[in-house]
């Protein structure tokens, strides 16, 4: 036991210091290295779903570019008293018209039409925030999983490493005729057992850093990482308070809702006639003379009243000012949880802690005892599955809190290192 609580705390020195010095090295000596958290944050503009975001963004200020546009005139040619039955079979009677029109928006469409698109990448930003930190969140905990699946693999090295001592001792004792040859073959199927649960760690493993790495938009896979993240989480005396109202999600949904209430000011608007001014100059050859021509159409509304958009638009606020309401609804219960949740993980990794140090205290006095054929090999095996399952449950507690505080900081607008998320 001694022995293996040694190998283990010599891995565990090692693996901080080939962290620190990956910290320090970064990623421009092994590609392959994820840098620590908050750099990764920071390089993953060119993610894809970073880009995403971003791309929704643009989208919304270019239509709000366009929304300050006005009606583009018109020009129009006309020649009239041609082609006919005399007089008028040839040019010399014709009437020649250049004619310049000009749409003008009446009613305060254009002013809100700007108020909607302004209103739209108001939305926008918002929503990019939300995204933004949905995506910290998931590379939060795409990173922890790596992490964890590094120290599942070491997990399971261990048992394995305890199991192989455990075998050596039953060989020792069968050849000392202390033990049935049966004992030795029992510690030998846990051997063979626990080897490939060693291999199925490293499969995990790959998969864990597969799916950073495609979260971080890589194109090559991460093997190992800059800095650990799960070492960085204490136990706090308080984690609120948090508005629910300063949440992104119920942001997101308010400038949604403010957004609708200006599509509807102006699905209004539009439903007032613009008229057209025209203005030309027509050519009478008959009289070698010219002429101004000046006018004003105005469309009758008898037809199309803009109704059905109307009644779109108003239905469309409607949806939003529910989806508002129901995200601060949302808010208030997801930070109701994600307090008590975090309060919760830190005492369940307290616990499982001290259950780990009573099952490795459990397993030294098991190991002892049958070295000295004061118990059966049943027991031992039985005190090493207790000390596994203790590390499996430390390492389930440490996932646990390390979701805790990702959402946490997704309601705070952080990321789970604490940086501010805009």
């Amino acid at each position: 036991m001694t022995d293996s609580v040694g190998r283990r705390r010599i891995r565990v020195a090692l693996f901080g210091l080939f962290t620190a010095a990956g910290s320090l090295m970064c990623t421009t000596v092994n590609a392959q290295t994820a840098p620590p958290f908050a750099q990764l944050f920071d390089e993953t503009e060119d993610a894809p779903r970073q880009i995403e975001l971003e791309a929704e963004v643009e989208r919304a200020e270019g239509l709000a570019r366009q929304a300050r546009a006005r009606p583009n005139p018109s020009v129009s040619v006309m020649t009239e008293n041609v082609a006919g039955q005399r007089p008028y079979n040839g040019f010399d009677r014709s009437e020649n018209t250049l004619q310049f029109n000009q749409p003008i928006e009446i009613g305060g469409k254009r002013s809100a039409r700007i108020a909607a698109g302004k209103a739209g990448v108001t939305a926008a930003r918002a929503r990019t925030v939300q995204g933004r930190l949905t995506y910290a969140y998931d590379l939060a905990r795409a990173y922890g999983a790596a992490e964890i699946a590094d120290r599942g693999i070491g997990l399971a090295e261990d048992e394995l490493e305890e199991a192989e001592a455990d075998l050596r001792a039953a060989r020792a004792l069968v050849s000392a005729g202390k033990e049935a040859r049966l004992r030795s073959l029992q510690a030998e199927t846990e051997v063979n057992s626990l080897r490939a649960a060693v291999d199925t760690a490293k499969a995990e493993r790959i998969g864990a850093y597969a799916r950073l790495s495609a979260l971080a938009g890589q194109t090559t896979s991460y093997t190992a990482l800059a800095e650990p993240l799960l070492a960085r989480f204490e136990p706090r005396a308080n984690y609120g308070p948090i508005d629910p109202q300063q949440t992104a999600p119920y942001l997101a949904a308010k400038a949604e809702s403010e957004a609708a209430a200006r599509r509807v000011t102006l699905a209004r608007r539009q439903a007032i006639p613009d008229i057209t001014v025209s203005i030309g100059v027509r050519r009478l050859e008959v009289d070698k003379a010219n002429a101004l021509l000046a006018g004003i159409s105005v469309p009758l509304p008898f037809f199309d009243r803009n109704r059905g958009n109307i009644d779109a638009a108003q239905a469309e606020q409607r949806s939003a000012d529910a989806r508002a309401s129901a995200a601060r609804l949302e808010a208030e219960a997801e930070i109701n949880a994600a307090l008590a949740l975090n309060e919760a993980a830190d005492a369940r990794v307290a616990a499982a802690e001290k259950t780990l140090q009573t099952a490795e205290e459990t397993y030294r006095l098991a190991r002892i005892a049958y070295e000295s054929g004061k118990s059966p090999l049943i027991e031992l095996i039985a005190a090493r599955r207790g000390l596994g399952t203790a590390r499996g449950v430390v390492l389930d507690a440490t996932a646990a809190r390390l979701d805790a505080r990702a959402s946490l900081a997704r309601l705070q607008g952080l990321t789970i290192t604490g940086e501010p998320v805009q």
